[in-house]
């Protein structure tokens, strides 16, 4: 079978956009999805880690059905999220939240690769540099692949809930778990596409090591 051929009964999903993470010094943690296309179609969402490790889902309600057959959460909240994503700026707007981030105009740019590679010399290489996986199996059984397109630091950001102000920018403290990895330490956007397969229950735990 070829690296990248998948079984005949499984079905390849695919979504490409940007995630965008980054902390803040009152403990909140963020994980911004914007999503161009994906099999519920266009989609934002925001995964929050609370300062006492509470995972929370911020998603309009078609993506939160979507989203939680993927990842796990102590609690959904299914709403608008509204976000405005540029080359040079992210801004975020659900609920009581609101966030501004500025990006860094370096970009580090990534050639298109097989899935292959991505689970051997890349997921190799991220976890050795960053301390994160580009290949894994989600909680809920799905197998996936990370294959970032582009790479750019958060230079800047500031966010409220409610009246109240969020802090200084720091880096994303761990553990979040949301999924089978955290995101880098660094606040940063990643512009990349991700493929997923949903694992038939007997082949989970092979996949998974």
């Amino acid at each position: 079978m070829p690296p990248d051929a998948t079984p005949g009964d499984a079905v390849i999903e695919t979504v490409t956009g940007s995630i965008t993470s980054l902390g803040f010094s009152s403990g909140h943690r963020f994980v911004i999805g914007n999503w161009t296309s994906s099999p519920v179609g266009a989609l934002s969402d925001v995964m929050w880690a609370q300062p006492d490790g509470r995972r929370v889902l911020l998603a309009p309600e078609h993506g939160a059905d979507y989203i939680t057959s993927i990842y796990t959460f102590d609690e959904v909240r299914p709403q608008p999220v509204e976000v405005t994503d540029s080359d040079v700026s992210v801004s975020v707007s659900t609920g009581d939240l609101r966030l501004s981030i500025d990006l860094s105009s370096f970009v580090a740019p990534f050639p298109p690769r097989p899935r292959f590679v991505t689970a051997t010399v890349e997921n190799w290489m991220a976890r050795a540099l960053l301390g994160i996986r580009t290949h894994g199996v989600s909680p809920t059984g799905v197998e996936e692949w990370y294959r970032t397109r582009k790479l750019s630091r958060v230079r800047s950001a500031a966010g409220t809930l409610g009246e109240v102000d969020l802090g200084e920018l720091r880096p994303v403290e761990r553990p979040l778990g949301f999924g089978f990895t955290d995101p880098p330490r660094p606040p940063c956007q990643t512009i990349l596409k991700v493929d997923l397969i949903r694992i038939r229950p007997g082949r989970q735990e092979d996949r998974a090591n």
